[in-house]
Formats: C-alpha cells, structure tokens, sequence
C-alpha cells in the first residue's frame, strides 16, 4: 500500500503536468481516459461532463499552446486521496484563460487517479 506521504505535493503537481502536457500534444483525451476513474466528472464554465463528455470535448478543441501553475496547494483526503488547487494561465494563440482549478486525486491499483476537477474562470 502507498501512503500519503510528505512527497504529496510533488506527485500530485507531477500527474497535473502530465496531464497538461499531454493536453499541450493534443493527447488530451487519451490522457484522461486512462486518468479518470469510471465515474470521474470535470466541471467546467457551465458544464458537468462525465469522463466520456471530457474524452469527446478533447478531441473537439484544439490543444493549448502553454500553461503555467500558480500558488499551488494541497489538502490531504486520508491516505489514499488528495486535492491540487491553484491558478492556471493557459495560452492560446491570443486567447489567454485565467483559470481557479481543483483536482481531486484518488490513489487506486498502483497509480494516482482523477476523480474530480473543476475549472472557474477568474
């Protein structure tokens, strides 16, 4: 069994770049269908998708050009769970997205999984 330990910060904001980056490749999807447990969902600006909405709104959008992590923490959920909070600027061409997100992070068969994320513009 892994237990939480003081390494929380650093592998939580680990699977957050990871998923980004594969976001940045244009693998977002594939990304988070392998990340997100079953009944995972991702609120968004005016939507709660199910992990099959967020696979299908991947493959619809192109990906982003950058991103930044600001002021990130942590808030421990047992042994086995956690939450990544911070603030996101995303670059788009010229769009920029100021973003307030959360990932919620269960540890389960091996490998850290999401279970929720929220995304609010600022």
């Amino acid at each position: 069994m892994t237990e939480i330990t003081d390494d929380l910060p650093a592998r939580l904001l680990h699977e957050e770049h990871a998923g980004w980056r594969a976001i940045l490749d244009g693998h977002g999807g594939e990304h988070y269908a392998r990340a997100m447990t079953r009944d995972a969902v991702m609120i968004v600006e005016g939507a709660v998708l199910g992990r099959d909405d967020v696979i299908a709104a991947f493959r619809e959008s192109p990906p982003w050009d950058a991103y930044e992590i600001h002021e990130p923490a942590i808030v421990r959920l047992g042994d086995r769970a956690g939450i990544l909070a911070y603030r996101a600027v995303a670059r788009r061409g010229d769009d920029v997205a100021d973003l307030r997100m959360s990932t919620t992070y269960l540890y389960a068969d091996g490998a850290w999984h999401v279970a929720a994320h929220q995304q609010t513009p600022a």
